[in-house]
C-alpha cells in the first residue's frame, strides 16, 4: 500500500480525496495556486504545495511541476480526481516514468477512450449499441455537411476529443452546418488543443444514464448500478439521481452488462462511467466512457455503501476486487444538486466573488461536499462549483422531500446560486412524475426568474450582521450567550 498521495486537484473533490485517504492511514500532499491559498483542502493535508503559474487556470494543468511536486516530496501515487489532468493519457504515462503510480486507468486505455470516434468502433466490435453517426473525425466542416446530409437532420457535431459539452453544437437544418461546424472546431481546439469533429444522429428527447464500472488489474469487474444525469444545462448535469425511474430490473440488467462488456473491451482498470443515452422507446446507446471519478459518484455511495476512492486506491496499489456483482445491492434513494454560483435567470452566467455568508443544510440523511468556506471566494478561473448537496431517501419521494428541505436550509449570500432554481425542479410535476430527458430545463423552463419574495442579498446580510451582533449581546438566564441563527428569525425563504 502506498504511504503518501498528491491529489492533483482543488475545491471539493480534492478535500474528498483526502479525507478517504486520512481513513487509510495515508498522508497526503495538496496543491493550491493564488486562488486557493485559504481554501479547505490546503489546509486538510498533511503537506500543502505552492504551484506558481504565469497564468491563472493553468496551475493544475501543468503536469511537469505537479511531478516535481511529488517526487520532491517522497509521494508514492498521484490521484488526479476529475478535470484538469485525470483524463490526460501523456499525465498517466508521466506519471509511470517517474516511478509514481497513477490512480486511474492504464494510459492506454484513456486515450483509446478519450478519443471519442476510437471509442465508438471499439463499442462497435463489442457488440455495445452505439449512436449512428461517424467513426472517424474531420477539420472540414465540406465533409461534416456531406456526412449529415447522408445521415439526415438534425445531427449532433461533436469533439472527438474531450467531453463536458464542449465543442458540442446541434445543427436542425443544412442551413446551420456550417455555422455548427466552425463553432464547434472553435470551442473544441480552445478547450482540447483539437478542432476535430464528428457527427451523431440526434436522438429525440433521450434520458442520460450511466452506470459506474470498478475494474481491477486481475480480470475483475463489476458495475455499481446506474445514475440517471437528465437534467443539464449547457450539456452539463445539475440534478442526478440513483436508481433511474426509468429502469426496471430487466433493462437495468442489460444496460449493466453492456457496461462491464465496455469496460473489458477498452482493457480497463479502476473507476470508470460508461455513459447511455436511453430512447423513448427502451433502446439505450453507447454514448462515451467516462476514464475517471464522476463529480456524481457520491449518489452512488450513498445507496451501494461503497468509498469508491478507496476502491480507487486499492486497485491502484494491486489489489484485487474485494466485490462480487452480487455483492453490490442498493439501498433506497439518493439525489444530488449541484450548487453553483451562477445566475439561472440569465442562462446560468458564472457568479464568481466572495462568499459572504455559507450555512450548510444539515439532518439525517443529507451529505454536502463542499470546497469553499465562509469569507472564501469563487475565483474567476475555475468552475463556479460551491458544493454538491446529496441527500438519501428510502424511496424516491422521500429522497426528493428531504432535498427540497435542505435547499430551503442552504444560505448562501455574495454570488448568485443556482439553489432557488433547483427549488423549481424539484417541485416540477414532471420530475416529480420521473419523466425526465436531457432536454428538461429548455422545454420546462425556457425562461425562468427568481421568486419575488427574495430580498435583496445586501438587505439579507446588513440584517443577518444586525441579528448576530443583537444575540452575542443577549444572555440566557444561565449566564451562557443564546445560540440562535439568524436564519430562523428571517424566515424560510428561498435562498
Amino acid at each position: 500500500m502506498f504511504k503518501k498521495i498528491l491529489v492533483a486537484n482543488r475545491g471539493e473533490i480534492a478535500l474528498r480525496i483526502i479525507r478517504t485517504c486520512q481513513e487509510m492511514d495515508l498522508e497526503t500532499v495538496a496543491v493550491y495556486d493564488d486562488a486557493d491559498r485559504l481554501s479547505p483542502h490546503v489546509r486538510s493535508a498533511d503537506q500543502a504545495v505552492y504551484l506558481e503559474s504565469a497564468e491563472p487556470g493553468l496551475s493544475y494543468l501543468d503536469q511537469d511541476i505537479i511531478i516535481s511536486a511529488a517526487l520532491k516530496n517522497g509521494v508514492d501515487a498521484i490521484h488526479p480526481g476529475y478535470g484538469f489532468l485525470a483524463e490526460n493519457a501523456d499525465f498517466a504515462r508521466a506519471c509511470t516514468s517517474a516511478g509514481i503510480t497513477f490512480i486511474g486507468p492504464p494510459a492506454q486505455a484513456i486515450e483509446d477512450l478519450g478519443n471519442k470516434t476510437k471509442a465508438r468502433t471499439i463499442m462497435e466490435n463489442a457488440g455495445v449499441p452505439v449512436i449512428p453517426g461517424m467513426l472517424s473525425g474531420s477539420l472540414e466542416p465540406a465533409d461534416i455537411a456531406s456526412e449529415a446530409a447522408k445521415m439526415g437532420f438534425p445531427v449532433l457535431i461533436k469533439a472527438v476529443a474531450g467531453g463536458g459539452g464542449k465543442g458540442m453544437r446541434l445543427a436542425a437544418d443544412e442551413s446551420q452546418i456550417k455555422e455548427m461546424c466552425s463553432s464547434a472546431m472553435g470551442e473544441a481546439q480552445k478547450a482540447f488543443g483539437d478542432g476535430t469533429i464528428y457527427l451523431e444522429k440526434l436522438i429525440d428527447r433521450p434520458r442520460h444514464v450511466e452506470f459506474q464500472i470498478l475494474a481491477d488489474h486481475h480480470g475483475n469487474i463489476i458495475h455499481a448500478g446506474e445514475r440517471e444525469c437528465s437534467i443539464q444545462r449547457r450539456y452539463q448535469k445539475i440534478v442526478e439521481e440513483t436508481p433511474s425511474p426509468a429502469l426496471g430490473s430487466r433493462l437495468r440488467q442489460r444496460m449493466g452488462q453492456a457496461a462491464v462488456t465496455a469496460a473489458k473491451a477498452s482493457g480497463y482498470a479502476n473507476a470508470g462511467t460508461v455513459e447511455f443515452l436511453l430512447d423513448q422507446d427502451g433502446n439505450f446507446y453507447f454514448l462515451e466512457m467516462n476514464t475517471r471519478l464522476q463529480v456524481e459518484h457520491p449518489i452512488t455511495e450513498m445507496t451501494m455503501g461503497i468509498d469508491l476512492i478507496r476502491q480507487q486506491i486499492m486497485i491502484a496499489a494491486g489489489e484485487p476486487l474485494g466485490l462480487q456483482q452480487e455483492d453490490v445491492k442498493p439501498r433506497g434513494h439518493a439525489m444530488e444538486c449541484r450548487i453553483y454560483a451562477e445566475d439561472p435567470s440569465h442562462d446560468f452566467l458564472p457568479c464568481p466573488g466572495p462568499l459572504l455568508i455559507h450555512q450548510e443544510p444539515k439532518g439525517p440523511g443529507v451529505r454536502n461536499d463542499c470546497g469553499v468556506c465562509q469569507g472564501g471566494t469563487i475565483p474567476l478561473a475555475y468552475d463556479p462549483l460551491i458544493s454538491k448537496l446529496i441527500t438519501w431517501g428510502e424511496n424516491r419521494e422521500a429522497a426528493r422531500k428531504r432535498m427540497l428541505r435542505a435547499l430551503k436550509e442552504y444560505a448562501v449570500l455574495g454570488p448568485e446560486t443556482t439553489i432557488s432554481f433547483l427549488l423549481d425542479v424539484l417541485e416540477h410535476a414532471a420530475f416529480i412524475a420521473g419523466n425526465t430527458s436531457t432536454d428538461f430545463i429548455p422545454r420546462h423552463f425556457p425562461s425562468w426568474s427568481p421568486p419575488k419574495d427574495i430580498p435583496p442579498a445586501a438587505i439579507v446580510a446588513y440584517v443577518a450582521e444586525e441579528i448576530q451582533a443583537q444575540l452575542a449581546e443577549t444572555t440566557s438566564a444561565g449566564g451562557h450567550k443564546t445560540e440562535i441563527s439568524p436564519w430562523h428569525l428571517l424566515g424560510s425563504w428561498k435562498m
